[in-house]
């Protein structure tokens, strides 16, 4: 009988201390982050997977990432969001533009010429998420980061020296913002992915791209074009927006620590981190163009004022567009500056 009662209440203790909340392992989470790049690329290389790390080190190993690279979950590039929204994936990482007209405040920061720093104008856009879009336009997801790429580069098949050789070219584009750009510019926009863009210049279905220079050497372009144009001056031709949302349901059973090891790492510090990350990738990679003997191209300011006049009708295009969505597209535009020039830009 003794030998019973001692077993019964070692059992009892046992089956306590795996219950009892201070005696219990600490709860664990595993999130798995998706996204559209090759795991070479910068992103994922250089910003993710440091992002990663420093997360699950801040949490002395309780928070798990697994990270899927090119799509490996499934789905296209454009599904990413969506992913988030429904949970198919924890975290996502896409640029904002591949859901045309989703997300419209957030164009602001790709309209033509908007963007005279990366780093800065990344900030004043993760500002702008902190103070209206996470509870406006990204109400269904929790946004971990948000930030744009360094000046957007032309590269094309022929030299692309004044904005009368844009025309008739067809130029692939990320967002419908930089695709109405394009049209205006006298080009024939063909909206992709970037992972698409290997496939589309080789078989001839576009002549050209837009892209920044930091991902060229992830999708071998200076392979496939040979000319590459640059903007000089203080603005850049375009910029995309780029976001990382976690799904909210997911985020809202983390416990409380886990949830702040989560937010010290992301918010401002990773949006200022991934901008500069890719601006400072820019320059090696231009490198492997120029070691290839590729064609530079830097415009004048004159021909830079060319291109920003003959732009001039998109941004007007989208201010009534987003009037038509009773947002005050001209006082938005003007906010925006007003956060780029707070961050230093």
């Amino acid at each position: 009988m003794i030998r019973r009662a001692f077993m019964t209440t070692v059992a009892a203790a046992t089956l306590a201390a795996g219950l009892a909340p201070g005696l219990a392992t600490a709860q664990e989470v595993t999130l798995r982050l998706h996204q559209f790049l090759p795991p070479v690329a910068t992103v994922p290389a250089k910003i993710l997977k440091p992002w990663a790390s420093e997360v699950e080190a801040a949490s002395d190993g309780r928070i798990k990432i697994e990270h899927y690279d090119s799509m490996t979950l499934g789905g296209k590039p454009p599904e990413l969001i969506d992913q988030a929204i429904d949970g198919v994936a924890d975290i996502v990482m896409t640029v904002v533009g591949y859901t045309p007209g989703r997300y419209p405040k957030t164009e602001v920061f790709e309209l033509p010429f908007m963007m005279t720093n990366p780093v800065a104008t990344s900030m004043a856009f993760q500002d702008l998420v902190e103070t209206d879009l996470q509870d406006g336009e990204y109400k269904d997801v929790k946004v971990l980061g948000a930030w744009v790429h360094g000046p957007g580069v032309i590269h094309a098949d022929k030299p692309i020296l004044s904005v009368e050789d844009m025309k008739g070219v067809k130029m692939r584009g990320p967002t419908r913002v930089i695709n109405d750009m394009l049209k205006e510019l006298g080009a024939v926009p063909v909206g992709m992915p970037l992972p698409a863009i290997p496939e589309a210049l080789s078989k001839g279905v576009v002549n050209g791209t837009v892209i920044p220079w930091e991902v060229t050497p992830a999708i071998r372009l200076a392979e496939l074009s040979n000319n590459h144009t640059e903007f000089t001056g203080d603005q850049a031709l375009y910029t995309a927006t780029i976001i990382m949302v976690m799904n909210k349901a997911k985020y809202d059973s983390m416990p409380d620590d886990l949830k702040a090891v989560l937010d010290a790492q992301s918010g401002m510090k990773l949006s200022e981190f991934a901008a500069q990350v890719m601006w400072d990738a820019d320059a090696p990679a231009r490198e492997i163009a120029v070691k290839n003997g590729n064609t530079i191209n830097a415009l004048s300011e004159a021909e830079v004022a060319k291109f920003k006049e003959k732009a001039g009708p998109v941004t007007d295009r989208w201010i009534a567009d987003m009037e038509a969505k009773s947002i005050d597209g001209a006082a938005l535009i003007e906010q925006a500056k007003d956060l780029i020039k707070k961050h230093g830009g």
